[in-house]
């Protein structure tokens, strides 16, 4: 048989459960703009019944239901969605760096332009062609100084600017190494609290949030793979662990580097900031300091015009020029290492000099020259008739030799070099191209690699944005599905409540209205 108050328990039952569904909707409501926030549901389950008492069957009527209980609240989420997630951001990471990264590029350089690099060459080789007009003319050999000095400034800012971008990139792998240790850390002390609370039957629905959000910020720093363990989450990069339970594994830049020597580490912002850095930025540095050798020690072939008077002791093609074979009876082809070497083949104006080495790396060697320490000889630059122009001299009477100062065979040649092929490739022949091509080659390769990664970074932006939808679709909070809840709650509470007064009515008229007849 029921108890008398079993109607009003059940009532405080619809009460209770039905206000924790409104408070949860209120909740929802609440965290509608939240980044990271599931929408949360309550599980209503009915209470378990009353069987009716009796020896073998009671005459009443069987199980007598008690009320609804709130068994659980859920947040919705689905994990596949998540790992689809966590899979195509650290792509889109790693693409956006190496985006950013060629786009800062296109800046340093800067082409095409009529400011850039190329322009400074094309300058360069338009002085000595002014100059070849008029080979004694001190203001064309200061067009040509400083030119020249125009030209190695723009090589050594230029290579200031890549090596700076360079050291930005290693700073930023530092910074987002500090921003993942950080994160390791939150998550692994948010996989003890959420086994704390839910070791005592609650789900720590709203913590769990914090470390998925966490958990997707650091996929887009790395590539990792997230197992659920009864310890929390374990987080691996590859085979090397990140997080197990509360344990951490801190990196460092040494394990970054053979993180990616051995695959581990293979996407993610990190490994685009260090592809960036290895390969578009070092190459980029790599392909001027090749311009740069190239131009000032690279072989080319050249023809030499007859009549022309080299140097005591010059050696072209394995030939030594002395004595009287020093003067060309006919036009010969040589190949001369670099505009260095042409500029030693002819002779200035100071006196009777030879040409000096027309770039050093400003204490006067050749050998090591690149883009940043590049330089115009010193000595030319405190005396601009130190430019060679000529390639005759006249022998004197007493047997000594004068420069014919108005020669111009070897200004000629200078401006001619515009249309040489250069040996770009350490004398293998293979790459052999102008030094307008060859930089021409280099800013048309940087341009195809932007518009690629602009492309793929584009394609990933588009696939992260549908995963996220779909996630948002299952895991976000619908306002007019919230206010549809809260109004069904609101009826629901406000029919337990009338069910209430109705039982305490009813009680009120057994307790206080019976036993008094005839009183």
């Amino acid at each position: 048989m029921a108890s008398t108050f079993h109607g009003l328990e059940t009532a405080r039952r619809s009460l209770f459960t039905t206000q924790s569904a409104l408070n949860t909707t209120g909740h929802n409501i609440s965290n509608a703009n939240t980044k990271g926030y599931s929408r949360q549901v309550v599980n209503m389950t009915a209470s378990r019944p009353i069987d009716a008492v009796g020896f073998s069957k009671s005459t009443a009527a069987g199980q007598l239901g008690t009320g609804v209980e709130a068994s659980s609240i859920t947040r919705i989420r689905e994990k596949f969605l998540d790992n689809q997630y966590r899979n195509e951001y650290k792509s889109y990471g790693n693409f956006s760096v190496q985006l950013d990264t060629l786009s800062k590029l296109e800046g340093i350089v800067n082409e095409p332009s009529d400011t850039g690099l190329r322009t400074v060459i094309s300058n360069f080789w338009n002085s000595w062609s002014d100059l070849s007009k008029n080979p004694e003319n001190a203001d064309g050999r200061k067009v040509v100084m400083e030119q020249t000095m125009a030209l190695v400034d723009s090589f050594n800012y230029t290579a200031k600017q890549l090596g700076d971008l360079k050291a930005d990139l290693t700073e930023n792998v530092e910074i987002n190494l500090n921003t993942v240790n950080s994160i390791t850390t939150s998550i692994a002390q948010l996989n003890g609290e959420i086994r704390r609370v839910e070791g005592l039957g609650d789900n720590a629905n709203d913590l769990r949030d914090q470390r998925d959000l966490i958990t997707d910020q650091l996929s887009g720093l790395i590539n990792i793979r997230v197992e659920d363990q009864e310890s929390g989450y374990r987080i691996m990069m590859g085979g090397t662990e990140l997080v197990q339970g509360t344990a951490t594994a801190a990196l460092d830049s040494a394990a970054i580097a053979t993180a990616v020597a051995s695959g581990d580490l293979n996407s993610g912002a990190i490994y685009g900031t260090i592809y960036a850095r290895d390969h578009y930025v070092e190459g980029y540095i790599g392909e001027l300091n090749n311009l740069v050798q190239t131009m000032a020690n690279g072989e080319f072939e050249v023809t030499l015009p007859k009549g022309s008077v080299l140097p005591e002791g010059t050696v072209l093609n394995n030939v030594t020029y002395s004595g009287t074979n020093r003067t060309l009876s006919e036009d010969t082809t040589v190949t001369v290492k670099g505009l260095n070497g042409l500029h030693q083949l002819g002779y200035s104006l100071a006196g009777q000099e030879a040409g000096l080495p027309f770039f050093t790396d400003g204490s006067g060697g050749t050998a090591g020259l690149n883009a940043g320490n590049i330089t115009l000889n010193p000595a030319i630059v405190a005396n601009s008739n130190l430019i060679a122009t000529s390639m005759r001299v006249a022998t004197n009477a007493d047997g000594s030799e004068s420069v014919i100062s108005g020669n111009n065979s070897l200004a000629v040649l200078f401006s001619q070099m515009r249309d040489t092929r250069f040996d770009f490739d350490a004398g293998t022949g293979e790459n052999k191209n102008t030094v307008d091509a060859y930089f021409r080659s280099v800013v048309g390769q940087l341009g195809v690699q932007a518009a690629e990664a602009t492309r793929m970074q584009a394609n990933q932006q588009i696939i992260v944005d549908q995963v996220e939808s779909r996630r948002q679709s299952v895991s976000g909070v619908s306002l007019d599905e919230e206010m549809s809840n809260m109004i069904r709650y609101q009826h629901a509470y406000n029919a337990a409540a009338r069910n209430m007064t109705m039982i305490d009515e009813v009680l009120d008229k057994v307790i206080n209205g019976m036993g008094r007849v005839g009183l």
